[in-house]
């Protein structure tokens, strides 16, 4: 486009300067820095010529020719001195003006050289060459210069337009605003996905309500749960607005169950995987306190059930200990926990459930059992065998364990009735080994077998740090919870020391029928409390010391 304009702008001046040089039969301007004069008819400059006004046109075509002859400007002058003596001798006056328009004398009277250089007309004005370097980057080297040897007069007069149309310059600002174009098109593209991640990571109006004022009633009650000592008022700021990136589980449903229930224990339950890492703040603590000092800095130990045949019976007469069960917990990896699994997907993990342990032989072989459609005989002879588990309690329900019941439920148990899963109680699996009376190994070999079978067709959900993944944070890592009911009159007349006799040797008391239940007919439930930090085998010798110890205790008394 550059080179366009030049050579545009240039015919218009070159022709205004034939025009002004034919009329008034003046020299020619001083030629242009960059045009390509020739050094040669220098020779023809000489000034003898000058005072002849046909002359300078007529013989010479080529107009570039006559301008080297104003070149010199001091030569100019001399003329009129030598025309000045042939007027002189006439008498008459008048005579005098005639040969003065002939031998042009105004023009020596012109400013000097220096003024000429900048030309006071807007006619005689020329354009500014424009740099080399410029021309070639908008013409691909098609525009000459004099570098290149090119002469635009040259060019301009001896080329018809009409007969050849220089190629179109390739324009540069085409690539600019295609450049620009697509670059803005990209930012409304970035900024279209940034308002949709932030819409997705926004937590809604109403829940953050109802969690500012949950929060202000626990931090008003007397409350002794973890979520209370633990959620601080700038913990609850800083979590208050985040959500899980798969599922969008937001604090409320890590501790909405708390919120309803003062008198929970702990008050927060995980809602999916991915809510261990996004609320750490509140996990870790609460996961610290109640494993017994295992850190957000510690990592949980590999799965090793140890040697199944250490443990023998920790009552081997039958005097205190009326049944003895070890149970584990097992999420179902590619699923989320409870609160966030569809009906359909409750449905499909009920079938993988079934299918699996239908697979089972010898000790372990039974039948699956779905909650939907079960006949009232059957319902009645598992209520009666303590198998059938009911609806959530307050506390699952508040946490929203308990959708689309009893769909996608279910319980196996084999021949034998000492071997259960539960199938979408508070876990994806509870797989359980029970029997009465107190041999610790037995049930616990029962127990490890099973779940290495279970584990051959069905993957759990699994974590480097936290061992393997449940819906409650107490039940982390081994998520081995091995417990007895017994009978210990003694210590139980007094609840507040066998509780302190219990925590001595990491143990958990509980009533009858557990959690959140009293003890009938001064019946315990008593089990291992930690269950981080430590191997399966490790948690179970704890449990399996410390019951010893308290039947010790109570024969004392």
């Amino acid at each position: 486009m550059f080179a366009l304009w030049y050579l545009t702008f240039a015919v218009d001046e070159i022709r205004k300067r034939l025009a002004w040089l034919f009329s008034s039969n003046k020299p020619a301007a001083p030629a242009l820095d960059d045009k390509p004069a020739n050094p040669a008819p220098a020779k023809e400059s000489a000034p003898a010529p000058a005072p002849k006004p046909a002359a300078v046109p007529a013989p010479k075509p080529e107009p570039p020719k006559p301008a080297p002859v104003v070149a010199k400007p001091t030569p100019a002058p001399v003329p009129p001195k030598e025309e000045a003596p042939a007027p002189a001798p006439a008498p008459k006056p008048k005579p005098e003006p005639v040969p003065a328009p002939v031998v042009v004398p105004p023009k020596p009277a012109t400013p000097s050289p220096p003024k000429t250089s900048s030309p006071p007309k807007q006619a005689d004005k020329m354009p500014i060459p424009l740099p080399k370097s410029l021309t070639e980057a908008n013409t691909n080297g098609q525009n000459g210069n004099a570098a290149n040897g090119g002469n635009v007069d040259e060019r301009v007069f001896g080329v018809q337009p009409a007969e050849k149309v220089l190629p179109a310059p390739k324009d540069a600002s085409n690539d600019f605003i295609k450049g620009e174009t697509n670059a803005f098109i990209q930012s409304i593209k970035e900024a279209q996905q940034l308002g949709e991640r932030k819409q997705d990571t926004m937590v809604d109006a109403a829940v953050l309500a109802k969690l500012e004022e949950g929060y202000a009633k626990l931090a008003a009650s007397d409350s002794k749960s973890l979520l209370k000592k633990y959620l601080t008022k700038e913990v609850f700021d800083n979590l208050k607005n985040k959500v899980t990136p798969t599922f969008k589980s937001t604090l409320l449903d890590v501790i909405q169950s708390g919120l309803e229930n003062h008198d929970s224990g702990v008050g927060i339950y995980a809602p999916d995987a991915e809510s261990y890492t996004v609320f750490a703040d509140l996990f870790d603590p609460i996961i610290e306190d109640y494993h017994g000092g295992f850190k957000k800095t510690d990592k949980h130990p590999a799965s090793t059930f140890g040697d199944v045949s250490t443990f023998g019976n920790v009552d081997p007469t039958n005097e205190y200990v009326i049944s003895t069960r070890v149970r584990c917990g097992r999420s179902m990896q590619g699923y989320p926990f409870n609160p966030c699994l569809t009906e359909a997907q409750y449905k499909e993990m009920e079938g993988k459930v079934s299918s699996t342990l239908s697979g089972l032989e010898g000790e372990l072989k039974g039948k699956f059992y779905p909650l939907t459609g079960m006949e009232k005989a059957v319902q009645q002879q598992l209520i009666d065998d303590h198998f059938l588990f009911k609806e959530g309690d307050r506390f699952l329900q508040a946490a929203n364990a308990c959708r689309f019941w009893p769909s996608g439920r279910g319980i196996y148990h084999n021949d034998a009735k000492t071997f259960l899963v539960w199938c979408n109680e508070e876990d994806h699996l509870r797989i359980i080994s029970m029997q009465q009376g107190g041999d610790l190994g037995q049930i616990y070999k029962r127990l490890v077998t099973a779940v290495n079978e279970i584990e051959k067709r069905v993957p759990f959900s699994h974590d480097d740090r936290l061992g393997f993944l449940t819906f409650c944070p107490t039940n982390l890592g081994t998520t081995i919870r091995a417990s007895v009911h017994i009978k210990v009159p003694k210590l139980a007349s007094n609840k507040a020391k066998l509780e302190e006799v219990a925590a001595k040797y990491n143990l958990q008391v509980r009533g009858t029928r557990g959690e959140h239940t009293e003890a009938e007919g001064g019946v315990y439930d008593i089990s291992n409390k930690r269950r981080m930090g430590l191997t399966e085998f490790e948690a179970v010798k704890e449990m399996y010391d410390g019951i010893t110890e308290l039947i010790k205790l109570e024969k004392s008394l």
